[in-house]
């Protein structure tokens, strides 16, 4: 994932303060759609969620498209954006005009993307995906008990660009 500048300052910087933090290690990809996106960012321990959950950032304006490979933060309405994030399977520049701002793209191994589980769907209420408060309150307790087949992230670290400087 490049994280380099795509014109989403603040979301970057929230990502990296995450992937320095040791944020995304077990993360579970709790909302996948078919064709549109795979969402992940609540912690699996209830404890570093709850630490989470009120750092809110401000938005970015919109300099790239929602496009296939493409990550963005979620939010539930205007400067609200948190730790949950989404990969686009598409193209979804409908959610430009939302306010979605891509702060980074999968460069290399998109194709482990697409092998992201994606049997549970939409979650709950509206399908039989985790129920996002439970995830919250639950962690990856209530994600593995009820939930065993989700795709997780073992791991995340730092890889700096070498440098072009002579």
């Amino acid at each position: 994932i490049n994280a380099e500048y795509m014109g989403a300052p603040r979301g970057a910087a929230r990502f990296r303060e995450m992937v320095d933090g040791g944020f995304f290690g077990g993360v579970r990809f709790f909302r996948v759609i078919e064709g549109f996106m795979a969402q992940f960012g609540i912690a699996g321990d209830p404890a570093v969620a709850a630490q989470w959950r009120n750092k809110k950032i401000r938005d970015d304006k919109v300099r790239k498209s929602n496009r296939r490979g493409y990550l963005s933060f979620a939010t539930s309405g205007p400067d609200s954006r948190t730790t949950q994030i989404f990969i686009n399977f598409g193209d979804n520049s409908n959610l430009n005009e939302m306010g979605f701002a891509p702060f980074a793209q999968v460069v290399e191994g998109m194709d482990v993307v697409d092998r992201i589980y994606k049997g549970y769907g939409e979650g709950a209420p509206n399908g039989s995906g985790p129920d996002q408060g439970r995830i919250q309150s639950e962690g990856n307790t209530y994600l593995e008990a009820s939930f065993p087949k989700l795709s997780w992230i073992e791991s995340t670290r730092l890889v700096l660009k070498p440098s072009t400087k002579n």
